[in-house]
């Protein structure tokens, strides 16, 4: 009994021991002392979270990607099932195919109705034609009938066919212009089947578009952050698949009082020291600085500090920088940032920029 006791005691001991040395450590990558220049605050580091959701309603087929997966831009990590849209495109094609041959019938229809007018048109001639030999004889006839010469009823004869060959003029005329309307009907049926065309084509393109979409794609570098929906669930349109952290835009939020938010400006320096690996100093630029004041959170450390009326800052780190390091990028750190208000003020030598390699 005596010997479990003292292995426990040993334990404990040494688990102290570390403690204390983790302890040690931390603070001696600590900076000793800030200026006037200067001004500091705790917070943690974020990223903007992007979700990947389905556009149109249906199923996941299959997810590609796990919780923790580091994804690039472009990659397809999700597909959804097609095969009502695939159905709905098929459907589309067989419309396109019987407008295109409405519109190859209304064409053929304008061709008769334009044929039809250049009947009409001679006919129309002809009967112009008619009529004048008609007058020629009327006016040839006349003279003889004053001299007696042929009887006057062969003279009404000449004019009764007068008048019949101008009514068969004013006929034939009233046949082009049946011709002309049948032309205008034929045409602007060719026209709302050219629209019918236009209909299907622009159906198909849509369904094309949700089955391209049915494959999710990321549209940034970044980090699977969680499942949110499982293969073979039914989600609605704008059903979120995947949660991903876009890890070219990270940054820290963090609040300073008035006195020093004042003398912020955007683009001041920043350095981040984590308290996962203090003993790197990561640069950044303060991208934001809140219009107003509010109280500060429940992290902030000291009941006097959380009093305070603060000002919300947030300082984003250099996209370069995190390119070279994406993979070992990790949200939610907590950590110390540091502030230079004063730009002719020189960093300590503890905040010197140290990167690892």
């Amino acid at each position: 009994m005596k010997k479990l006791n003292k292995t426990w005691l040993v334990r404990i001991g040494f688990i102290a021991v570390a403690a204390g040395l983790v302890f040690l450590a931390w603070r001696y990558f600590q900076p000793k002392q800030l200026g006037k220049g200067f001004a500091s605050s705790n917070g943690r580091i974020e990223a903007v979270e992007i979700d990947i959701a389905a556009k149109t309603p249906g199923r996941i087929k299959d997810i590609l990607v796990n919780e923790g997966d580091f994804v690039t831009a472009g990659q397809i990590v999700a597909r959804m099932d097609t095969e009502v849209l695939a159905s709905q495109r098929r459907e589309a094609e067989a419309q396109l195919r019987q407008a295109q041959s409405a519109v190859e019938r209304a064409h053929s229809l304008v061709a008769q109705r334009e044929a039809e007018k250049a009947a009409a048109l001679a006919v129309v001639a002809q009967r112009e034609s008619e009529l004048r030999l008609a007058q020629q004889l009327l006016k040839r006839s006349e003279p003889l009938v004053a001299e007696q010469a042929i009887a006057l009823r062969e003279v009404d004869d000449a004019r009764a066919t007068v008048r019949g060959a101008q009514a068969a003029v004013s006929a034939a005329k009233a046949q082009v212009a049946a011709a002309d309307a049948a032309i205008a009907t034929a045409r602007s049926q060719v026209l709302e089947a050219d629209s019918v065309v236009e209909a299907a084509r622009a159906t198909i393109e849509r369904l094309q578009a949700d089955i391209n979409d049915s494959e999710l794609r990321t549209p940034r570098d970044g980090r699977v952050q969680h499942r949110v929906a499982q293969p073979s669930e039914v989600l609605s349109a704008g059903g979120k698949v995947l949660n991903l952290l876009d890890l070219a835009d990270v940054y820290m939020t963090f609040f300073l009082p008035t006195t020093a938010a004042g003398r912020l400006a955007i683009g001041s320096e920043v350095r981040l020291v984590l308290d996962a690996v203090p003993q790197y100093v990561i640069p950044a630029k303060v991208s934001f600085v809140a219009d107003a004041a509010q109280f500060t959170p429940k992290t902030v450390e000291t009941a006097s500090e959380r009093e305070k009326l603060m000002f919300r800052v947030k300082a984003q780190i250099d996209q370069e920088l995190l390119k070279k390091h994406i993979r070992k990028v990790k949200t939610g750190l907590p950590g110390m940032a540091y502030v230079r208000l004063d730009p002719n003020v020189e960093w300590p030598v503890a905040l010197q920029i140290k990167l690892p390699q």
